[in-house]
């Protein structure tokens, strides 16, 4: 596919678009603002902090195969090493939000209609298995804005619901392009009487694409494809006041990883079930995953790659919250209780002596919250919250957050303050693995994280404009990350306790509507601090700005999204450059329930590094796209 197609085709499109009717669709809305966070389905819990609500129409209308593309627009988003899932290493799927991700494992809290999507072994995300396709909403809080979740939530929460059921509801889509990318989606959904079922299906496979730059290949390079196919499916049961789902999901997938000998195949499924009637809130669940790895060595010319471990993971995790609430005119409160119980193993093989390690062992923790807020009148309202987790590790620890919200007209001013904790995963315990030529030591003696932050920014919503900030401080102490032992002759860190870290920054979020046009544009400054170096993995400026025009039965998008200069390393060593993509697409109903559309990722073929192992890795080149997508029902 030639980038001359891809003008042609939206030539047309917008040619069209001025005979259609613009009454066929609705002009773009600004966001409303959100003011709670959403704990479980219905259960919401009012809170003074920045949150970002994405509707299904903001999702589908930014460019991107797997969701983690789509929400990089939102300020502050970004997996480690800035690279897409698409050709990276499950491992290496962490978040940060607000510049506190400095290795693999995600600081936040991903959730699925109220069910954990973290891996219960490292805390990675595997984001080919939400199908945009399927979901509502997606929710991100930042810092620890509720005592309702644990230690897993220190940097924020990423919560993803799909809609109730619907009767006889049928979606599909299939789409191609570089890459030899093949993606095929589809859905059903019905209602029998109190009973409602929705499922979904998706499979994706791709050619992939180098991940070392053409000057630096050698003969053992091969293009990083990958593979996958990933379900869901959820019933529900409503009667009266009372509601009950039950849900499952799982994902498979198989990736090359750049050269002949370095390989991965993994397996999560998750299964649940969530109970709901007024005031009253149940959950529980269970999630297994298994993740296969091979690592090797490769010489300097990159003709010569030798395997050196074979590696095999396996985990799970079970646990489940109970949650009670009452709300009056001018309060609210919510009391709740939960626990998990995480296990894994790490069953390595040295290839060259054929040692066998297997480390591996559990994490119990269990939490106690009371979350509450008043009004005060003179349209003021206060809130606050307590936690207090422990673990079978021995760790006991209190959390305390709360914060002040005033609206004057269309404005809403808010400041907040909290203190959290994060527990090392059983990843950083006792899992050793390698990147490229660089070798990661596990430390089984790592001491707990602990988080103080407090933020205070403005909202402010009028008729097709809207305008949000929010100034921070968060300090770490005790952050866990790959400390850098030894450099020559090859590179060997460690996770260790670093130290004392700290970030300081501002948000800012706009959005205007002219008419059919809507403009978005996003940017997050922080300057994070680790030892008197730049924190590794964090960017000081981050931004993003996309245009969307709708009208009549035609929709573009197109945007920019940049990153400043960041560090590879604890050391300050490797430096990755900052760099800009611009993104596109063009979508057309071409009937009643069906569209087709064309998108593109890094549509000026910008090469840019997101890696060093130390041989320099970089990320997608450009990635056209043609798809059809097709929804009926009542």
């Amino acid at each position: 596919m030639r980038l001359w197609v891809f003008i042609l085709f939206a030539s047309v499109v917008c040619a069209r678009a001025q005979q259609a009717p613009s009454s066929a669709s609705e002009p773009p809305q600004v966001e409303p603002i959100k003011t709670s966070i959403t704990v479980r389905e219905k259960l919401e819990s009012p809170a003074s902090a920045y949150i970002t609500d994405l509707s299904d129409d903001a999702i589908l209308s930014r460019p991107g195969v797997n969701l983690d593309d789509r929400l990089r627009d939102v300020p502050g988003f970004s997996l480690f090493r800035r690279s897409s899932s698409l050709a990276s290493h499950p491992t290496t799927q962490g978040i940060s939000l607000r510049g506190i991700g400095s290795s693999a494992a995600s600081r936040t809290l991903v959730l699925l209609d109220g069910l954990p999507a973290n891996d219960p072994f490292g805390g990675w995300v595997y984001w080919s298995r939400f199908n945009p396709d399927t979901i509502e909403t997606v929710e991100i809080s930042r810092g620890a804005s509720t005592s309702a979740y644990g230690d897993r939530a220190m940097g924020g929460v990423v919560s993803l619901r799909t809609p109730t059921p619907e009767a006889r509801h049928f979606t599909g889509a299939f789409e191609t392009g570089d890459a030899g990318i093949a993606d095929a989606r589809g859905g059903y959904s019905d209602l029998w009487g109190p009973v409602g079922f929705s499922g979904s299906l998706r499979g994706m496979r791709s050619d992939g694409f180098f991940i070392v730059p053409e000057g630096l290949r050698g003969s053992i390079d091969r293009k990083a494809d990958f593979d996958f196919i990933t379900g869901d499916a959820r019933l529900d049961f409503f009667r009266d006041q009372d509601q009950l789902t039950v849900r499952s999901n799982i994902v498979a997938e198989q990736r090359v990883n750049g050269t002949s000998l370095r390989e991965n195949s993994s397996s999560l499924g998750t299964v649940g079930a969530h109970y709901q009637r007024e005031g009253l809130s149940i959950t529980g669940y269970h999630l297994r995953g298994t993740l296969r790895s091979t690592f090797s060595r490769v010489n300097a010319a990159r003709d010569e790659e030798a395997l050196t471990l074979l590696q095999r993971v396996t985990s799970e995790d079970s646990g489940g919250t109970v949650v009670w609430s009452r709300s009056q005119n001018t309060w609210n409160l919510m009391l709740g209780a939960d626990t998990h119980r995480a296990s894994g193993m790490s069953r390595d093989t040295v290839v060259f002596s054929g040692f066998q390690r297997r480390p591996g062992g559990k994490l119990w923790q269990q939490g106690l919250f009371v979350q509450a807020d008043a009004d005060l009148g003179q349209k003021a309202q206060v809130y606050g919250g307590l936690r207090h987790d422990f673990t079978d590790r021995g760790n006991d620890f209190w959390s305390p957050r709360g914060g002040i919200a005033f609206s004057e007209g269309q404005r809403r001013w808010r400041a907040s303050a909290f203190r959290s904790f994060r527990s090392p995963t059983l990843n950083e315990f006792f899992r050793q693995f390698r990147v490229g030529n660089i070798t990661t030591l596990q430390n089984p003696t790592l001491s707990p994280e602990t988080m103080t932050g407090f933020d205070t920014g403005m909202d402010w919503r009028l008729d097709g404009f809207l305008l949000r900030t929010t100034f921070f401080h968060q300090r770490i102490e005790d952050l866990i990350g790959n400390a850098t032992i030894r450099l020559e002759p090859s590179i060997l860190r460690q996770r260790m306790n670093l130290g004392e870290a700290s970030g300081s920054g501002v948000e800012i979020e706009l959005q205007k509507v002219f008419g059919p046009i809507r403009t978005e544009a996003a940017y997050l400054y922080v300057d994070s601090q680790l030892n008197h170096r730049w924190m590794p993995q964090v960017p000081r400026h981050q931004g993003s700005f996309q245009l969307l025009y709708s009208s009549g039965k035609t929709l573009i998008s197109a945007g920019v999204r940049s990153y400043d200069a960041q560090f590879e390393d604890d050391v300050n060593r490797f430096l990755l450059p900052g760099f800009a993509t611009v993104q596109v697409m063009v979508k057309r109903r071409l009937a009643h329930g069906i569209a087709a559309f064309l998108a593109a990722e890094n549509l000026l073929d910008r090469t840019f590094i997101v890696g060093f192992v130390p041989t320099p890795t970089i990320g997608n080149p450009r990635l056209l796209r043609v798809g059809f997508r097709w929804e009926s029902g009542s």
